[in-house]
């Protein structure tokens, strides 16, 4: 049997960076238009959002499924140009997908390995990213990459949560912006506390401060918005006793990130910068929920406290876990995919 002929065909490669999937759109994808990556972010959500949803939900995806629509670069001193999605919508940064598109660009002949080592500019939504792989003995490569200018926006802001009261959270950006705060704050514990019990609290927490007032970019209104929020135990990142951090990030509508978060540790490093809590050239390993870390390293700040302005490089490793074609014909009422409802009651069933 063969596709009807009007299908929408699709090739991906499937990738994984400490647990967290990363679907890669290799080929079939229409071309977006724009002469900005932000203007080819908002033509992908006008015109092709239909594809995003095919690839992430339901029957191709899952709700924690993880995409990267690779597109022509606009920015000086970009060699590849992405986009982020997953089951909501588009993220301006990804550093779990980063690391895949590292390998998966070295692999695929896009960006070519010298003496073993590779670099080259990978333009996001947030900006530009240096990228930096190393692959030596035909073992999984080795990535790197340097954020955009990242920093904290609030510290201590006080946050009324339907039943939790209120909470003091810090708000930081490391190419999104995240709510950090320790699990322990609001009577929880990061290693104990049900993981439901957590997804939970986070979600309140993010729909509590969206709700708020607005959160605001210095210089680009399209990333004013918060992205998700972490949860952490009580190790802090600057700790100087060899000891891991564990963080949990819940984002989109109560999507649970595998790895510790590329983004995330970005802005935990950020955050921990601009407490005095980080020197740079200091590093630490933070945890997610699968267990894998990625190692984090205070690349530079300028300032102080509040006003701090950091980069961050995080490195890790992804790994290859499949490749296919995703099909949508077009009488399939899931063509464009589909999202478990939270009732059988909200189902949008035919007439």
């Amino acid at each position: 049997m063969t596709p009807n002929s009007d299908a929408t065909i699709i090739r991906v490669v499937d990738m994984h960076t400490a647990g967290e999937p990363v679907r890669i759109a290799e080929a079939g994808f229409p071309p977006l238009v724009g002469d900005t990556i932000l203007e080819k972010r908002r033509d992908a959500l006008t015109r092709l959002d239909h594809l995003r949803t095919m690839l992430m939900l339901e029957p191709r995806g899952h709700d924690g499924m993880y995409g990267v629509i690779p597109t022509d670069p606009c920015a000086p001193g970009a060699d590849l140009a992405v986009l982020f999605t997953h089951q909501e919508g588009y993220s301006t940064m990804c550093g779990h997908a980063t690391i895949a598109i590292g390998r998966w660009a070295v692999d695929s002949g896009r960006i070519a390995l010298v003496g073993g080592k590779a670099s080259f500019g990978l333009e996001a939504p947030c900006g530009v990213i240096r990228v930096d792989v190393e692959a030596h003995d035909g073992e999984a490569a080795r990535v790197a990459f340097e954020s955009v200018i990242s920093f904290t926006n609030a510290l201590d802001r006080a946050v009324d949560v339907p039943g939790l009261g209120t909470v003091r959270v810090d708000i930081a950006f490391g190419g999104a912006f995240y709510a950090i705060l320790p699990a322990s704050r609001i009577g929880l514990s990061l290693m104990e506390t049900p993981l439901a019990e957590l997804v939970k609290a986070a979600t309140a927490i993010s729909e509590a401060i969206r709700a708020g007032a607005p959160i605001v970019h210095p210089h680009e209104p399209d990333l004013g918005f918060l992205y998700g929020t972490i949860l952490t135990d009580d190790v802090a990142p600057g700790a100087h006793d060899g000891r891991p951090s564990y963080n949990l990030c819940i984002f989109a509508d109560g999507q649970i990130d595998r790895s510790p978060t590329g983004s995330g540790v970005t802005a935990r490093i950020a955050l921990a910068a601009s407490k005095g809590e980080m020197m740079v050239g200091d590093s630490c390993e933070i945890r997610g929920v699968s267990g894998e870390g990625f190692v984090g390293t205070l690349a530079s700040t300028i300032g102080s406290g509040i006003e701090a302005l950091s980069r961050v490089r995080v490195s890790g490793q992804a790994w290859y876990s499949g490749r296919s074609e995703m099909i949508a014909e077009s009488r399939d009422r899931f063509a464009a995919g589909f999202a478990l409802p939270r009732r059988l009651a909200d189902l949008d069933a035919p007439a």
